[in-house]
C-alpha cells in the first residue's frame, strides 16, 4: 500500500503488484493509484480485485478471502482514480465480512460483499478434474488484445472449434506476487476474463459482453505467478441476460476456485453501451 501521492500513469510494463496497489486515505477509505494516459473502459476484474484488496486491509491478520459477490453498476474510466469505501459488517471468531463501494466522480460503479476466514483443518474433496489440455510450456503467448495488464496468457485447444473467444485459458501474473492476499487479488483480477458463452456451438456474440454480477469462491490458496487454467462453461440465456460458470485449476490439476457470472447479452441489433445498465 502506498502513502498519499498523485496518480501513476501505467505502461505496457505495469505489473499486477503496482496495478492493484492502493493509497490509504483513512482507516476504511482507499484510493487506486495507477491510471491510463487516455480515457478507456475500466476492466471489471481490476476494480473487483482492488475492492478485495481494500477489504483485506481492514480484517484481522491471517484471515484470507474465501468468497466475494460484486455488482457492476456503471462504466468506469481507467484514466481516473477510484475511491473505495469499506464497511466492517462483522468480525467473528474466525470469519470477517466486509462491504466495499467503488466510486468515480460521485457515481457508484461497483459494489461488493466479501467474506474472510482464518485457515483451519477440514475435509478435502474435489468433484471436478481439470480438462485435458496442452501444458502451457507447449503453447505460445496469446496475441489477443486485452484490457488487462501484467498478465501472460496461453490458449490451449478449445471445447468447440472456431470459438470467437477462448473459454479455456492458461494465465499467470508476469511479475512475482509476495503474499496470499496478493495472489487472491490477482485471482480475482483474472476471474473476469473472457466468457463461457463462446463454447455454445453456432452462437455469434453480437456486441461487447458487459458483466452484471460476478461471484468468486476461493477454495484454497494458489500461486498466480505460476500458471493456472481457467475453464468456463455456459449455463443459460434469457431476456437479455446470460450466465456462465467456471473453475480455476492449479497446474497440477487442483481445483482452487469457482466462478459464476451473469452478463448483459443482446444481439447486434439491440446493443447498449458497456456498463450502461439503466
Amino acid at each position: 500500500m502506498t502513502s498519499q501521492a498523485g496518480p501513476v500513469v501505467g505502461t505496457a510494463d505495469t505489473g499486477l503488484p503496482e496495478l492493484l496497489s492502493l493509497e490509504r486515505i483513512d482507516a476504511d477509505l482507499f484510493r487506486t493509484v495507477v491510471v491510463t494516459a487516455e480515457p478507456a473502459g475500466l476492466f471489471g476484474g481490476q476494480v473487483a480485485a482492488q475492492a478485495l484488496r481494500a477489504a483485506a486491509h481492514t480484517v484481522p491478520e491471517g484471515r484470507l478471502p474465501h468468497s466475494l459477490h460484486g455488482y457492476f453498476l456503471s462504466r468506469g474510466d481507467a484514466s481516473e482514480r477510484v475511491l473505495l469505501t469499506v464497511s466492517r459488517d462483522r468480525d467473528g471468531g474466525s470469519y470477517s465480512n466486509r462491504r466495499v463501494i467503488a466510486v468515480q466522480n460521485g457515481k457508484v460503479i461497483f459494489n461488493m460483499a466479501a467474506s474472510f476466514h482464518h485457515p483451519e483443518d477440514g475435509p478435502v474433496y474435489q468433484a471436478h478434474a481439470a480438462p485435458e489440455v496442452e501444458p502451457p510450456e507447449l503453447l505460445a503467448d496469446s496475441e489477443r488484445r486485452s484490457p488487462m495488464h501484467g498478465v501472460q496468457m496461453r490458449v490451449p485447444t478449445q471445447p468447440q472449434p472456431g470459438q470467437q473467444w477462448p473459454s479455456r485459458v492458461w494465465v499467470r501474473s508476469r511479475h512475482p506476487l509476495d503474499t496470499d492476499i496478493a495472489h487472491a487479488c490477482a485471482l480475482t483480477y483474472v476471474s473476469d476474463m473472457f466468457t463461457g458463452h463462446s463454447a455454445v456451438p453456432g452462437l455469434v456474440i453480437g456486441g461487447p459482453l458487459t458483466s452484471i454480477d460476478h461471484a468468486l469462491w476461493l477454495y484454497r490458496t494458489v500461486a498466480l505467478d505460476d500458471w493456472v487454467l481457467m475453464d468456463l462453461q455456459p449455463e443459460a440465456a434469457f431476456g437479455g441476460r446470460a450466465s456462465y460458470t467456471g473453475r480455476i485449476f492449479s497446474r497440477d490439476g487442483t481445483l482452487c476456485a469457482g466462478i459464476a457470472q451473469e452478463t448483459l447479452f443482446r444481439s447486434a441489433t439491440a446493443r447498449v453501451a458497456p456498463r450502461d445498465l439503466a
